[in-house]
């Protein structure tokens, strides 16, 4: 499927691990998207229709349901009792191992509560060869995170927010930061949906392995 590997499937869900790089859904310049690949590759009437989204740059398990009665059953599991944890790699790391982070953001003219929670992981340093031939270490910490609310870019926004940018992200990040990384062979948002907790009337605990490009990470 294109490099798209699925997590799980039976007769009314399919969970893929969304590659980084490809849209969700079509739109004006965009080539490939990951709606129109499943419903060319549906083998029914039943088109799979995308329960929840993932940024363009954002790896990781995706649920897309088959036929708008079970997406309408699944999209009010997902918001009603659904885990969405995401693996990050961020600069740095928060002045707290575990923690909350509450700011408010401002979505389409609009403020909106904004809840974020984070377990620090790892610490760790990543050698960077500069320009110069010289080396210089950069701290970094791998974050697992929960979403209590789902606002756009929230993981990444909110990130930025407390100084500790997602590695690769080239709309909230560390810029000059990134351009070091780049050259390092760091060319990715380091954000990828990693695991999918569903429970009450059906069952499942996905896990989405994590992409090869955080193996110098990890």
């Amino acid at each position: 499927m294109k490099n798209i590997g699925i997590l799980y499937e039976d007769n009314f869900i399919i969970i893929v691990n969304k590659p980084a790089g490809l849209a969700v859904q079509g739109g004006k310049d965009v080539k490939s998207s990951l709606d129109k690949i499943l419903a060319q590759l549906s083998n029914s009437d039943r088109i799979p229709l995308l329960v929840h989204r993932l940024d363009k740059d954002t790896s990781g398990a995706l649920l897309a349901a088959k036929g708008k009665e079970a997406a309408a059953r699944f999209s009010g599991l997902l918001n009603e009792s659904a885990k969405k944890i995401y693996t990050a790699v961020c600069a740095g790391s928060p002045d707290k191992e575990v923690g909350v982070i509450a700011n408010e953001l401002f979505i389409n003219g609009k403020i909106k509560k904004s809840k974020t929670k984070y377990k620090v992981i790892k610490k760790g340093n990543f050698l960077l060869s500069e320009d110069d031939g010289g080396k210089s270490n950069i701290e970094f910490s791998i974050l697992e995170i929960e979403l209590a609310t789902g606002r756009m870019h929230q993981i990444r926004r909110h990130l930025s927010m407390i100084g500790n940018p997602i590695l690769g992200d080239d709309k909230y990040g560390d810029f000059p930061l990134n351009k070091k990384l780049k050259k390092n062979g760091v060319r990715r948002l380091l954000l990828h949906s990693s695991r999918l907790i569903i429970k009450g009337e059906v069952e499942l605990d996905i896990r989405a392995p994590l992409p090869q490009y955080f193996d110098a990470f990890t």
